[in-house]
């Protein structure tokens, strides 16, 4: 086989993918392209994905450190990882330790409003703050998990154990929430080491909890450096580069939406494992059965703020419409006025009848990415769009479907839905069994979305959460915490010296 470095590309040059399709080289990327870079062409769409030099170099310098650290994790036991969590969190809790890190913020959120882009999720407040330290002290609570033996086997002469130990490295994709350093820090409680990697908007935040706050309790607790290594890289590129290296464990992506699909591709290209959810936004649906007053109280708050378990489509059955299509306009403005804005509504045509004719016609200032603009109240949306996530910024956004019952809720979520939150509302516990058989949902409740969450649900911070989108996981919740990352290993004690086959 003769197998040549690549150096150069050529405009039209041919690239084949999925085996029997074939896409071309841009222009613009055959000048790009210099030697050192890599492409990854996406094996399902045909996309091309240039790494440059400098982010593969980024990327592969993080995963030497915490491939190295990983060998040397061995050697360090559950009560220096408890130092860590408790040194990581006294050095946020520090003013004196804290100003610097609270100072890289501003100047990331002055940055990105500078460029119109979102700061939402970038602004670390004081509750993200308190939010950190609580979710790295409450990993010392959290049993550790290497050396659990799990099943016992004996035999005649030998005793077989199945137990629990340290997987590997870890790798974790966000964009813009600085607290996820906490959340993902969570790897270590296993013995494990993991690599971060954080969008170009919130670098200067993640270099400085790194220098003043991350690498100081690693040291105070005997650690090996590298155990939790940052991608020191502002591209997306770096990140295709952290994803496609085979030394990974596990990649985690946390969010949603293209960016979260492209790194998934990219590590399944690559054998990793992946951890991900391709498209956030819940569903509710209020049926027959529904109590008004609790579907009033579920639908207020599920539009709290923008984040992946935010309510994006509520169905309401056709029986109850007149009674509880109201009780839901009521809700939703009430939710955009403690925000101080308005609301923003996509009406299916089912369900056109049961909203007031002015909010068609009225426009109000929508609170967008890019500052206000005006908008309609309300707009008809087609069926096949039921699946479009509303990513709002301050004007809560959400969908409204008026269906026939609960199976024609139900054929609408597993057929449009990214197979995400599904909360039904009614006070028959038939409804309830029935969604849970046929609802191709990981996360099923009775009142508001936004209890899907490791930390607030399960006392555990997250690590990330998975849809069903490609189908149910293999043996595990969606909900991804620290403790759950291990491997099972088997040893044997063999007791009698004569036992053969």
């Amino acid at each position: 086989m003769d197998v040549q470095p690549l150096s150069t590309l050529t405009p039209g040059q041919p690239l084949v993918f999925g085996g029997d399709r074939v896409t071309v080289v841009p222009e613009a990327l055959a000048e790009a392209f210099v030697p050192g870079d890599a492409l990854v062409v996406l094996q399902d769409t045909g996309e091309v994905l240039h790494v440059p030099a400098g982010d593969r170099a980024a990327a592969a310098a993080a995963v030497d450190a915490a491939a190295a650290a990983f060998g040397a994790m061995g050697d360090v036991d559950d009560s220096a990882v408890d130092a860590f969590y408790r040194s990581f969190a006294d050095h946020l809790a520090d003013d004196e330790r804290y100003a610097p890190i609270a100072a890289a913020n501003a100047a990331d959120v002055a940055a990105a409003r500078e460029r119109g882009r979102s700061t939402t999720r970038l602004v670390l407040t004081d509750r993200m703050r308190a939010d950190m330290i609580a979710g790295l002290r409450a990993w010392t609570d959290v049993p550790g998990t290497r050396g659990r033996v799990l099943e016992t086997s004996e035999h005649d002469g030998w005793t077989l154990e199945q137990v629990s130990d340290r997987l590997g490295v870890v790798a974790f994709v966000f964009e813009g929430r600085p607290n996820v350093f906490a959340d993902a820090c969570g790897v270590l409680r296993g013995g494990n080491t993991v690599v971060f990697r954080i969008g170009s908007d919130a670098l200067r935040t993640a270099r400085a909890i790194v220098e003043h706050a991350l690498d100081p309790a690693l040291t105070a607790a005997g650690l090996p450096p590298g155990a939790a290594a940052l991608v020191d890289a502002p591209s997306h590129a770096a990140g295709w580069a952290l994803f496609g290296d085979p030394r990974l464990a596990l990649a985690v992506a946390r969010g949603s939406g293209e960016a979260v699909r492209q790194l998934s591709a990219v590590a399944q290209q690559a054998g990793n494992d992946v951890s991900a959810h391709g498209t956030g936004g819940a569903w509710m649906v209020a049926t027959a059965a529904a109590d008004a007053d609790r579907f009033t109280a579920a639908v207020r708050a599920s539009l709290d703020r923008k984040v992946c378990n935010t309510l994006n489509v509520c169905c309401v059955v056709r029986e109850r419409a007149d009674e509880l299509v109201p009780a839901f306009l009521a809700a939703l403005d009430a939710a955009a006025e403690a925000r101080g804005t308005a609301a923003k509504l996509h009406v299916l045509p089912t369900a056109r009848a049961h909203v007031p004719a002015e909010r068609f016609s009225t426009v109000v200032p929508i609170a967008r990415a890019g500052g206000e603009v005006d908008e309609p109240q309300a707009e008809l949306l087609d069926e096949d769009r039921l699946g479009d996530e509303w990513e709002w910024e301050d004007s809560p956004e959400v969908t409204l479907a008026v269906v026939d019952d609960l199976d024609d809720a139900l054929r609408l979520f597993n057929a449009h839905s990214p197979r995400f939150v599904l909360s039904v509302l009614s006070e028959d516990p038939a409804d309830l069994e029935r969604a849970w058989q046929l609802a191709e949902a990981p996360y099923l409740g009775t009142g508001f979305t936004r209890w899907v969450d490791g930390q607030y649900a399960l006392g555990t911070p997250e690590l990330g959460l998975s849809n069903w989108e490609r189908g149910r996981l293999f043996g595990r919740s969606g909900i991804l915490s620290g403790a759950a990352i291990a491997t099972v290993r088997t040893r044997v004690v063999q007791h009698d010296p004569d036992v053969h086959r």
